[in-house]
């Protein structure tokens, strides 16, 4: 199920990041919905990623497994590999950091690595 989108990396509502999972977001031209296992091509590497796909916002998030840095404003290639599940409305923040905490487990093991 591979689909790939490119785009230059901006600023999204930093929500992720306030709940420990910082992103890497483009603008996406197509629907995109759910959460998916995938990979993140920028500055010459390519890092394992769990997506989040945001219709109404038209964004591509990315939690970059194992990075940590500012990609502000830099070219970025973002892959889906597979659906992890559908996208989910939540009561409250702690509830959505335990989903976000259970999809980037659902990557690491797809993807065989150590949680």
């Amino acid at each position: 199920m591979k689909k790939t989108f490119t785009g230059i990396i901006i600023e999204g509502s930093k929500k992720a990041s306030a709940l420990g999972f910082p992103t890497a977001n483009i603008t996406v031209s197509e629907p995109v919905n759910g959460i998916y296992a995938g990979t993140v091509f920028v500055e010459g590497k390519e890092y394992f990623a769990a997506l989040f796909g945001d219709e109404k916002r038209g964004l591509l998030e990315a939690y970059i497994l194992n990075f940590s840095g500012n990609l502000y404003g830099k070219h970025a290639t973002f892959t889906l590999i597979e659906k992890i599940r559908e996208h989910g409305t939540f009561s409250d923040d702690e509830s959505l950091q335990s989903a976000i905490a259970a999809d980037v487990a659902s990557v690491k093991k797809y993807f065989n690595l150590p949680s």
